[in-house]
């Protein structure tokens, strides 16, 4: 016999409910098509752009407060999974990463955050999940988050380790280059557009804070690097002791 469906706290469910409401009367049928085209979504939109989106989301976090980290994390899960169109998902990840919960974001809510990133599978999901939500973990638990996503860098799913490159993409001078690097090489000998184009974009971004570093890593893995990846880390360096590669329109994924 299978178990009753568990009920969603009141709270959480008036929150979603609410939500749906104003994505719907805010939506815009002839944005939406191209939005789904744009991010080649079998989901539907709505056709609200991200900054009406999130003054929309503010708004209701701050009408409809959740009390506790049970509703919180009911709330999110509910705009994910039974959501009809993308938006809703754009919402969930807004909730999830809202200030005012900020201290329901533990060791706890990974589990919320890779189901997200795995169900999502696509890069306007886990770019973000990524760098703010898998990111703020891995700040307040160093140790832990550094060991899981070790692990992540070598499963087998593509956008765990598609994060795992990401996770520190914030992080500057802050960032643990040996983490780094280990979440890069066990990729380099995969053929995915979107590892190779985290590897690049990581690298990129490191090198605003320690730019020999990177100069010194991309010519020390010139060999290894796809050109992809040497492209996206060195395109505001000057590379030396690197062969110059040919400028190409790229798919940007960032």
């Amino acid at each position: 016999m299978s178990k009753p469906k568990k009920k969603a706290p009141a709270g959480a469910t008036r929150l979603t409910q609410a939500l749906r409401n104003a994505l719907t009367q805010s939506a815009d049928p002839r944005k939406a098509p191209a939005m789904q085209a744009y991010m080649k979504s079998e989901m539907p939109y709505h056709g609200v752009h991200t900054p009406e989106l999130r003054a929309l989301c503010q708004s209701l976090f701050d009408k409809h407060v959740l009390d506790s980290a049970e509703e919180w994390s009911d709330a999110v899960l509910q705009l994910w999974r039974d959501a009809t169109h993308r938006e809703e998902r754009y919402c969930a990840i807004e909730l999830a990463a809202a200030p005012q919960y900020a201290q329901f974001r533990t060791l706890e809510t990974l589990p919320i955050y890779e189901e997200m990133i795995v169900n999502g599978a696509w890069w306007d999901y886990v770019d973000v999940l990524a760098a703010n939500h898998i990111g703020e973990l891995l700040r307040r638990y160093p140790r832990e988050m550094g060991r899981t996503m070790r692990t992540w860098a070598k499963c087998d799913d593509n956008w765990k380790r598609r994060t795992a490159i990401l996770c520190q993409l914030k992080f500057k001078q802050h960032t643990n280059p040996r983490l780094l690097y280990h979440n890069i090489e066990e990729s380099l000998d995969i053929p995915n557009f979107f590892l190779r184009k985290a590897i690049g974009w990581a690298l990129r971004e490191y090198a605003k804070t320690e730019p020999s570093e990177v100069r010194r890593y991309v010519t020390a893995h010139a060999k290894d690097l796809h050109p992809l990846s040497r492209r996206e880390a060195m395109k505001n360096l000057d590379v030396v002791g690197v062969v110059p590669l040919r400028r190409g329109r790229l798919y940007s994924a960032t």
